[in-house]
């Protein structure tokens, strides 16, 4: 059974940080890219930020530049993005998913998890 599991979301006050976490079972996570995207209430779904475990390669959206990083324990099928100097707008429901192409695109997606809330007051 494919499963991705998100954790490490929560409350944190402007300028914070937090640590999410996405743990993959039940296919090759060597294999793909995994992804994090977000959804504000009222707003549609975006990439943040994605990791190929095959070659390493990076990818940020622009807003996040120089202050989200992500990075993969593939010996844990793991993938995590250390958020810091948060901001009140980064405030969303964060997802990852495993995909097959480096995309900011939700259908080049496969896999998804649940979601984890991400919550910064100002």
């Amino acid at each position: 059974e494919v499963q991705l599991v998100e954790s490490g979301g929560g409350l944190v006050q402007a300028g914070g940080s937090l640590r999410l976490s996405c743990t993959a079972s039940g296919f090759a996570f060597d294999d793909y890219v995994i992804g994090w995207f977000r959804q504000a209430p009222g707003k549609e779904r975006e990439g943040v930020s994605c990791i190929s475990n095959s070659d390493g390669f990076l990818y940020y959206v622009d807003s996040v530049k120089g202050r989200f990083t992500i990075s993969s324990d593939n010996a844990k099928n793991t993938v995590y993005l250390q958020m810091n100097s948060l901001k009140p707008e980064d405030t969303a429901l964060y997802y990852c998913a495993a995909g097959g192409i480096v995309s900011f695109k939700g259908r080049d997606y496969r896999y998804w998890g649940q979601g984890t809330q991400v919550t910064v007051s100002s």
